[in-house]
């Protein structure tokens, strides 16, 4: 974003735009009084720059040849980016890069968005899955994240490829059944050389015993599951192919059915508080760049596997939906190897750690992935998002033989698992006729059934048969 916004918006409510001096005069200079008062002008204008972007498109999408002079400064249609000197895949300007981007440069920006937040923090992450004919599954976790290095994808990059970035804890706590079962991700820096993405342990409490697993194949979804093993641990950029297609403006992203007025949520400090699912937004309330109607305003663009880095890789291609401003992909959609439409992934996200830079601290709050051909629903709920600076006495935490301890030190608990099947989250929307060269939807009868059921009365049903 611009100074012209970035910094006034900052100065208008009182905050300090950063080290720089020029601005950092500015601030100084401009009184209260006239702070408050450019307040009225200055989201006006925002309001006006969000507008613009909707007034060329047919319906709310368009393609390149369609996009708004605002739009096309912001983006770079080289088809490739100029290359760092030492490490030939990675781009040669520093990430978090500057506008215009390149397609490229947005799929580095996006990485910093993966399932879990890219900073050393604890969450309940309170998760389920639905089938066609309405069986319901949940549990809860503990995560706890610590990310070795500084946070986001500079921590990740600056990690030597083969070595460990971020070391990952799964505590089980609900259902009963599974209380006390753990699992300890190592997340290392891939390469050619190093292609090994996970260390991957396993606690039974149970057998009593930790088994080391062998990594999961990356693509494929985990048993009785929607997401693979990608879709929580993130993708790598340089392993694919990015361009660009166009913009979006998406409305909604996870839908409440119209039988759950209200969701329970929890902050890190146990206290939990009822939010009108009505009014939850799509980035959460402090995102500054909604549209008048309450729109997100994206780019799309396409990543395909590189074979050279992913030969035998399931997938097809991936599009993104990512924002203008932070490059937060709100939805994701896969295609299987033969082009058809095999799941999509949308999102609502929330600002949780105010120390990173502008934009970098947003991290997933809910997650609703759905696979099509099987008409699968499933979501992911991170609640009571503590962002935590792990001391040296806790590594232990994160190594497997401490896992025998079964010592949950911050034992974070969520409310919001869904009382019946008739509560759980919509089908996203299928988005038809939108980038349809770059999107054909075959959907089978039975499903587009079940989704015009769903649309008339606002919640699954489950009496459709195939």
């Amino acid at each position: 974003m611009s100074f012209e916004f970035r910094t006034l918006v900052k100065i208008i409510y009182g905050e300090r735009p950063g080290n720089d001096m020029n601005h950092a005069k500015i601030f100084v200079t401009v009184p209260r009084f006239f702070r408050r008062f450019a307040a009225i002008f200055t989201l006006a204008a925002l309001n006006h720059q969000c507008v613009i972007a909707d007034e060329t498109a047919t319906g709310s999408w368009r393609l390149m040849t369609d996009l708004t002079a605002w739009e096309r400064q912001r983006i770079d249609l080289r088809d490739s980016t100029p290359r760092d000197s030492n490490t030939s895949y990675l781009p040669a300007e520093a990430f978090p890069f500057e506008a215009p981007y390149t397609a490229e440069e947005m799929g580095y920006r996006l990485m910093d968005f993966s399932h879990m937040a890219r900073w050393s923090h604890v969450i309940a992450d309170a998760f389920g899955i639905i089938t066609k004919a309405g069986y319901l599954t949940q549990g809860v976790t503990v995560g706890m994240v610590d990310q070795l290095k500084e946070p986001g994808v500079q921590g990740h990059l600056s990690t030597a490829p083969g070595d460990i970035h971020s070391r990952q804890l799964y505590f089980y706590t609900y259902p009963p059944k599974n209380s006390g079962l753990q699992e300890i991700w190592a997340m290392r820096r891939t390469d050619l050389e190093n292609p090994t993405k996970i260390d991957y342990f396993v606690y039974s409490p149970n057998l009593r015993r930790v088994r080391r697993q062998p990594p999961p194949r990356r693509e494929s979804q985990f048993p009785d599951s929607v997401q693979s093993f990608d879709d929580i641990a993130g993708r790598e950029a340089w392993e694919f192919n990015w361009r660009l297609i166009g913009a979006d403006t998406l409305y909604d992203t996870v839908r409440f059915p119209t039988t759950r007025k209200s969701i329970t949520l929890a902050e890190p400090n146990g206290k939990f508080y009822e939010s009108d699912t009505q009014t939850l937004r799509i980035m959460g309330e402090r995102y500054p760049f909604y549209t008048q109607e309450k729109g997100v305003n994206t780019f799309v663009v396409v990543a395909e596997p590189n074979r050279q880095w992913l030969p035998d890789y399931k997938i097809s291609k991936l599009i993104y939906w990512v924002d203008q401003y932070y490059f937060y992909p709100i939805r994701i959609e896969q295609y299987d190897e033969n082009g058809e439409l095999k799941t999509i992934q949308v999102r609502m996200a929330q600002l949780e750690n105010r120390h990173l830079p502008e934009g970098q601290g947003y991290a997933n709050r809910i997650t609703v992935y759905y696979d099509v051909q099987q008409d699968l629903i499933s979501y992911s709920l991170h609640d009571a998002h503590m962002v935590h600076d792990w001391q040296a006495d806790e590594g232990a935490l994160f190594t497997p033989d401490f896992m025998r301890r079964r010592w949950l030190k911050y034992p974070l608990q969520s409310q919001s698992l869904i009382d019946k099947p008739e509560e759980f989250y919509l089908r996203p929307r299928l988005l038809e006729g939108r980038f349809p060269q770059e999107r054909p939807l075959s959907i089978k009868t039975a499903v587009r059934k079940r989704i015009a059921a769903q649309e008339k009365v606002g919640r699954l049903v489950f009496d459709i048969p195939d």
